[in-house]
């Protein structure tokens, strides 16, 4: 036989299935059911680092201004009253300074009390245009118009045509396809060891290499030496029969350039033994005048 489970004394509960409780009566036997765990990842609010969440923590501080939200950006004062004519269609040679200005002024209200750094420009600008409508409130003196040109509007309009102007240039310049933000370049990598490179040789390159190698080879080629016997006693004897058939011969007449260089200087040296011997004379008239060979002069 099994033991009897002790009592439940008076006043305690029976927890059920449902996790409900009921009073027990005085001898009854108590059956205890655990109640399912719930998961913690779906009651939990938020991850942190991976962990779940279960409440919002008490010291989380959110900035003022992370929740602003800016429905306008404007790039500088002229933009933004650019976009106050162009929005309402005002001509910009005739802007309607009192209307302007009062939206320009609500503008900056705004951002003064958030930036005000930023409105410092802003404030700027402001004083121009209030300035502008207040010149064309008075009356203006014939010598004022004659100083300021006319409109006193007119300085304030060339600067927004001349930055509407560059707005647009800049604009168009935008939508030019830029490198790495509407394409990137394609690279391919090939192993240099795979496909060759040959470098280009130019025509020019070419031609220089190959009168370099002439050059080169003129130098190192081969001369043979041939004996040739001349003598200087026949050469003096070819002298003196030549001068005996002429009273001068020019120096240059006495030598033979069809024999080459050898002939030319045993000729020479022929003619130096003649002068030492004194059978003939070499004369000259004049400073760079020709020179004459003629035989010495021998008394009778």
């Amino acid at each position: 036989m099994l033991p009897e489970e002790p009592a439940l004394a008076a006043g305690e509960a029976v927890v059920g299935s449902a996790g409900g409780t009921e009073p027990a009566a005085a001898g009854n036997t108590a059956t205890v059911e655990a109640a399912p765990k719930a998961d913690p990842l779906e009651q939990s609010i938020a991850r942190l680092y991976g962990e779940p969440l279960l409440r919002m923590p008490t010291d989380l501080y959110i900035p003022p201004d992370a929740l602003e939200i800016f429905l306008e950006a404007f790039e500088g004062p002229l933009d933004l009253l650019l976009y106050l004519i162009r929005k309402q269609n005002f001509n910009i040679l005739d802007i309607p300074m009192a209307q302007v200005t009062l939206q320009y002024l609500k503008y900056v209200d705004q951002i003064r009390v958030s930036n005000l750094e930023l409105a410092a420009e802003y404030l700027l600008m402001a004083a121009m245009l209030i300035e502008i409508k207040s010149r064309m409130l008075l009356p203006s003196r014939k010598s004022d118009v004659e100083e300021d040109g006319g409109d006193p509007r007119a300085e304030l309009v060339r600067r927004l045509l001349e930055y509407e102007q560059i707005k647009l240039a800049a604009y168009d310049l935008n939508t030019i396809p830029q490198f790495e933000r509407d394409f990137v370049r394609t690279q391919i990598f090939i192993e240099q060891s795979l496909t060759p490179t040959w470098p280009e040789v130019d025509a020019v390159d070419l031609q220089q290499a190959w009168l370099d190698l002439l050059k080169r080879a003129k130098l190192t080629q081969h001369h043979r030496i041939s004996r040739q016997e001349l003598s200087v006693r026949e050469h003096m004897t070819s002298i003196l029969r030549h001068l005996q058939s002429a009273r001068f011969v020019e120096f240059g007449d006495l030598f033979d350039l069809a024999g080459g260089v050898p002939v030319l200087v045993v000729n020479f040296v022929a003619l130096l033994e003649l002068a030492k011997e004194t059978l003939i004379e070499i004369t000259q008239a004049e400073p760079f005048a020709p020179i004459y060979v003629r035989l010495a002069y021998s008394p009778a």
